[in-house]
C-alpha cells in the first residue's frame, strides 16, 4: 500500500514544473540517506537487505535475436 501511494504521489506532483522540483529534491535527499546507510553498515554484510536480491537472477543474454 506505501508504494501504491508513492506512486500516486509522484504522478499527481510530476505534472507541475513545482512539483517535478519537489520530486528531485526528495530523490536526492532519499539517495544521499541511503548512500549515509551503507556507509555505516559494517564489512562483511551482505548489504543489509535480507534475502532481496539485484536484478532478475538470470544470466544477461548473449547473441543477437
Amino acid at each position: 500500500m506505501k508504494k501504491f501511494f508513492k506512486v500516486v504521489v509522484a504522478r499527481w506532483l510530476s505534472r507541475t514544473p513545482f512539483g517535478l522540483a519537489i520530486l528531485g529534491v526528495g530523490w536526492f535527499l532519499g539517495r544521499r540517506r541511503r548512500q549515509r546507510e551503507q556507509e555505516q553498515e559494517p564489512a562483511g554484510r551482505g548489504g543489509g537487505r535480507g534475502y532481496v536480491t539485484r536484478g532478475s537472477g538470470r544470466p544477461p543474454r548473449s547473441g543477437r535475436r
